[in-house]
């Protein structure tokens, strides 16, 4: 699927630009059926965003947000991704969205994603929204190259729900949404930031296997053209 690049001059600019584009789509998913949902993605990169989307106008009261991946930490710990969000999107005008987090308090990590699995069915697909970061090694999600499950995470035939994840160097194991619960959103976004980004990205839409660098897959495959936010 082909893929769209937006560049801009700073990370500031592009913030802005993508919480203008996310609020317009989040609103005429809320006129066209009354609800609209979007998956976000953890890490640093997003905050400036989080942060300007918080404070547009949006009928937030009809919009659910989740995250595509989490660690399995609490909410507390300064690595959760639900911390993140909680402290720079969860704030303003936008905390009256309803938020579904992918961590649970389960006895293992495998108990934790079968209740997030539960608990996100509530949320309609596909997504209305999807906003995917990507890591220096091509990973995407907690869609890590050697990653435990990772074969079974971007196959599309795997249901869609939320699957463990445990690689070297991700730290501590991981809940990420299937490849297929992904795939469909209406709006697909690869936010990426940094000149090393760009080259990383420019390796994985050459050729080469999708276990290697997992965004190959979200750029092959997405039913719809992944639009690419930049900034240097």
């Amino acid at each position: 699927m082909a893929s769209t690049l937006h560049s801009f001059a700073s990370a500031a600019d592009l913030a802005g630009s993508l919480a203008d584009k996310v609020a317009s789509t989040l609103s005429a998913a809320i006129a066209a059926r009354g609800t609209a949902s979007i998956a976000v993605s953890g890490g640093s990169t997003p905050k400036a965003f989080f942060q300007a989307l918080s404070t547009r106008d949006i009928a937030w009261d009809k919009v659910t947000i989740t995250l595509v991946d989490e660690r399995f930490v609490p909410a507390d710990n300064p690595r959760s991704n639900h911390l993140l969000v909680d402290a720079n999107l969860l704030q303003k005008k936008a905390k009256a969205a309803r938020f579904l987090p992918l961590y649970q308090d389960a006895a293992s990590v495998e108990e934790a994603a079968s209740v997030a699995t539960e608990k996100t069915r509530a949320i309609s697909s596909p997504f209305d929204i999807v906003i995917l970061g990507m890591g220096g090694d091509g990973h995407t999600a907690s869609f890590f190259p050697g990653g435990s499950n990772l074969a079974t995470a971007l196959d599309p035939s795997t249901p869609r729900g939320i699957i463990t994840m445990e690689a070297e160097g991700a730290g501590e194991p991981r809940l990420t949404f299937t490849f297929s619960s992904l795939e469909d959103a209406a709006l697909l976004v690869l936010h990426i930031e940094g000149e090393g980004k760009k080259d990383v990205l420019a390796k994985a839409e050459g050729s080469g296997d999708e276990a290697e660098m997992p965004i190959r897959a979200v750029l092959r495959r997405a039913t719809s053209p992944v639009e690419i936010y930049w900034a240097p």
